[in-house]
């Protein structure tokens, strides 16, 4: 009789960070690997299965005799490389285009290391996992996929089931009961209570090994185990890899379907720790853009692609998306370290995008006679309209009461301008600072000059306060802001209301120590609101010392927009909110600089919509998410959207850096920080946290946010939030500077002759003298568009389905375009 099958996947789960510093998961890092190799070389039979290139990459470099011994031990299939990619990241809060680098680099790296190729990926301790990942899975040659977040999840079908894709795609995947891990001497107990509990199964799989520090197995655990495998009557018990127990389950009949998120789980994640969440987005936006313009310049003959340096910064990026830095759950000193990891990262992308933007200048002519040259670069392949701003200095201080006032012309023709605050304090006209309102050509270097006008005096703002309210109207904006409150009572584009009155209410809710919040799906209830200093109190902290300002003030006001600016209070903690209402268009941005100094409280940013049916989306890796609509927390990328199909309208917001957020009732709460302690969670019934002495906590200080709203049709929403999200996000690189005028002006290099297709990526492949160019559909609904690159003759139609991602792969020197696999090779 053919005995059923039961796999025993042995590992050790191993945190390069979380209640230790990184060298601490080195060091454990080497010694499970030199344990678990004795072991296999030991032990007839046992494979020791391990993913996380990090992991090899830290043995190979402090111990590579250990690492010749592994790279052996794989040749005879004792010990098995699993997963393939980098490290186990959130699997939330990355872009489509960070999951596609963390699988391509741990790809390459075991490939070129071992010769291994896994097809079932790994990432077991996850806070939840996107939908977005299954195409990128299926796409990056996996066929399996293998979690264990959210722990109790009872919408799932079955253990084992397909989970869909946005766009068709799918992959095998099962969902690990039991856990990861098994305590010392113990995993015999685990198999034991498995078999009895799934007697009826044809395969199985159980996951054992000491773990969460390392530790992995054990000759107490083998010995053990290898009995129990002798006793079995009913089960062949063997050591196995993932990909062997995937194999059994396609034989074993079909599996049941599901579609959507693995969420939620451990909602605090999505907010502790706000400026790892912060700064791992700008290091994602400024890294993207940086490969934009340096692929431009190096196919142009303008530089060399710095593929090492790129590399650097990139391994910096993948680092800080680990599982427990993202999400916030790690001790104080790895957040710090994480800081200046991505600081080192965004240190990188600095010099190279200089080095970039400065060889694209190339052709551009001399300035006239008192003109000031302003360059912008968009690395966008269409074109973008925008607010700009750009500092210089002038040729000299001018000492008189008189106001230099810059002017900003393109082509001979003024543009829309206004003068505003510099960010130098020197209180003499001589550093200035421009706003200015222009639309950028495609993927190329935008030439402005801004010549001075002298006036009697700077001009003041036209603005004012009217029966206690600000109100700002254009053509097709109408905007209140309460003088009493601070807030926004109104916003209406085109005539259509949006908003109910106490928009962008900052919003004080219980929460308590844990980071994760374990104990939740949901955050409440609200114990406080900040509120509007008074006179005194605002001018105290505004660090006035002359006449009393307003605690609600325009302080900018001009061609391009007007500028409102609040303070409000709550406890020891304080806000300066600020509106920037354009003249032009109906897409507001509102900026927050907050000081905080509260425990165990949440802080939220209050939007009421008056959509009484609107269902609540987000963007996702190389998808949109459908989102809770009964206050739960959910999680997104760079913007949310309320929608109401009744209406035909939506509203739309865009981030720079948050992820969480709930709504309900037509109300959204965006979250932006949290009170909490570092790395505690609720153990049995004791206090969080130790109850005899100080203890710091996370995000107190100063942290800063901006947003960016817009309204209107529901169609035309859908169709620009992306393009929206990505130029705010990769903003292009404006800078005064007096080109030689040598050299040839190049035009657009890379066109989308469509206004909804992504570029995810340009970049040159991981091997080779090719150029990657990959195209995400974001809407959901299947089109077309045309890649363009005059200067190499390339002219492509490109389909794509709702959500589709592809590859392609261009040649410079056949001029080639063809498509190409998400890993390249």
């Amino acid at each position: 009789m053919k005995l059923k099958r039961l796999h025993l996947l042995s590992n050790a789960h191993l945190d390069p960070v979380w209640q230790w510093e990184w060298e601490e998961g080195a060091a454990a890092a080497v010694s499970t690997f030199r344990a678990a190799a004795e072991f296999c070389e030991e032990f007839g039979g046992y494979v020791f299965n391990h993913n996380e290139a990090i992991l090899y990459k830290w043995v190979e470099e402090y111990e590579p005799a250990l690492f010749e011994r592994i790279r052996l031990l794989v040749r005879q299939g004792k010990w098995h490389i699993m997963g393939g990619w980098y490290l186990q990241p959130d699997c939330n809060m990355l872009s489509g285009e960070s999951f596609v680098r963390q699988i391509l680099l741990g790809k390459s790296y075991f490939r070129e290391k071992f010769g291994a190729e896994p097809t079932t990926a790994i990432n077991f301790d996850s806070f939840g996992h996107t939908r977005g990942l299954v195409q990128i899975l299926q796409l990056a040659g996996y066929d399996s996929y293998i979690f264990m977040r959210p722990d109790e999840f009872d919408v799932l079908p079955a253990q084992d089931f397909i989970w869909c894709g946005f766009n068709g795609s799918e992959v095998m995947a099962h969902k690990i009961q039991g856990g990861y891990n098994t305590l010392l001497g113990k995993a015999h107990e685990k198999i034991a209570r498995w078999l009895e509990e799934n007697s009826d199964a044809q395969t199985g799989l159980v996951l054992w090994g000491v773990g969460n520090h390392g530790g992995g197995p054990s000759r107490m655990d083998l010995t053990r185990i290898a009995e129990r495998m002798e006793q079995s009557e009913t089960f062949e018990i063997v050591h196995s890899t993932p990909e062997r127990y995937f194999r059994d389950l396609k034989q074993a009949g079909p599996l049941p379907r599901f579609e959507g998120d693995l969420n939620p789980r451990f909602v605090g994640c999505y907010t502790s720790m706000i400026r790892i969440k912060q700064r791992h987005r700008r290091l994602e936006n400024e890294l993207y853009m940086t490969e934009k313009m340096l692929s431009a310049a190096a196919l142009l003959n303008l530089l060399d692609y710095p593929s090492a340096e790129l590399h650097e910064a990139m391994r910096d990026l993948l680092t800080a998306q680990f599982h427990d830095i993202l999400p916030g759950s790690s001790v104080q000193p790895a957040e710090e370290a994480s800081l200046r990891l991505l600081d080192h990262g965004l240190e990188i992308a600095a010099r190279l995008k200089a080095r970039a933007f400065f060889a694209l200048a190339a052709g551009q002519p001399k300035a006239e006679l008192k003109e000031y040259p302003v360059l912008v670069y968009n690395p966008h392949p269409y074109p973008v309209r925008g607010v700009f701003e750009c500092e210089f200095m002038l040729e000299d201080q001018n000492w008189e009461e008189q106001f230099s006032l810059p002017v900003v012309y393109r082509d001979g023709k003024r543009l829309p301008s206004q003068p505003e605050k510099e960010m130098s304090n020197l209180n003499l006209d001589w550093r200035k600072r421009v706003a200015f309102e222009a639309e950028l050509a495609p993927s190329s270097m935008n030439r402005f000059d801004c010549r001075i006008e002298m006036l009697e005096r700077k001009p003041v703002p036209e603005l004012r306060e009217r029966d206690g309210r600000y109100v700002f109207q254009t053509e097709d904006l109408n905007v209140v802001i309460h003088a009493r409150t601070g807030l926004m009572d109104e916003y209406a584009v085109r005539g259509v209301s949006y908003l109910r009155p106490d928009a962008f209410a900052p919003l004080v809710v219980r929460d308590n120590e844990d980071p994760w919040r374990m104990d939740t799906d949901a955050f409440g209830p609200v114990i406080g609101r900040f509120e509007l200093m008074d006179a005194e109190e605002g001018t105290e902290f505004s660090g006035v010392k002359q006449a009393p300002l307003p605690s609600v003030r325009v302080i900018e006001d001009g061609e391009v927009r007007t500028v409102v600016e609040s303070v409000l209070r709550y406890g020891q903690s304080a806000i300066c909110l600020t509106y920037r209402l354009p003249k032009r268009g109906t897409e507001i941005e509102v900026q927050l600089r907050v000081y905080w100094n509260e425990k165990d409280k949440m802080l939220k940013l209050s939007i009421p919509t008056l959509f009484a049916d609107g269902k609540y989306r987000g963007q996702t890796a190389f998808g949109i998410s459908e989102l809770a609509g009964n206050g739960e927390e959910a999680v997104a990328q760079k913007w949310v959207a309320v929608e109401s199909a009744g209406l035909g309208r939506a509203l739309t917001c865009i981030n720079d850096g948050i992820y969480g957020s709930d709504y309900r009732a037509g109300e959204i709460r965006l979250s932006l920080l949290r009170g909490a302690g570092y790395c505690a969670h609720p153990i049995l019934d004791r206090p969080i946290l130790v109850q005899d002495r100080f203890l710091p906590r996370m995000d107190q200080g100063e942290r800063s946010y901006t947003f960016w709203l817009n309204a209107g049709e529901l169609d035309e929403r859908r169709r620009l939030v992306d393009r929206e999200a990505i130029f705010h996000n990769e903003r292009p690189y404006a800078l005064s500077f007096f080109p030689s005028g040598n050299g040839q002006p190049a035009g657009t290099f890379l066109e989308l002759e469509d206004d909804t297709v992504q570029l995810s990526a340009f970049k040159k492949e991981e091997r080779g003298d090719g150029y990657i160019v990959r195209l995400f559909e974001p809407t959901g609904f299947s089109g077309s568009t045309v890649v363009s690159i005059p200067s190499l003759g390339v002219r492509e139609e490109v389909r794509l389905n709702g959500f589709e991602c592809r590859t392609f792969r261009l040649d410079p020197r056949t001029r080639a375009f063809t498509e190409a696999p998400l890993c390249e090779i």
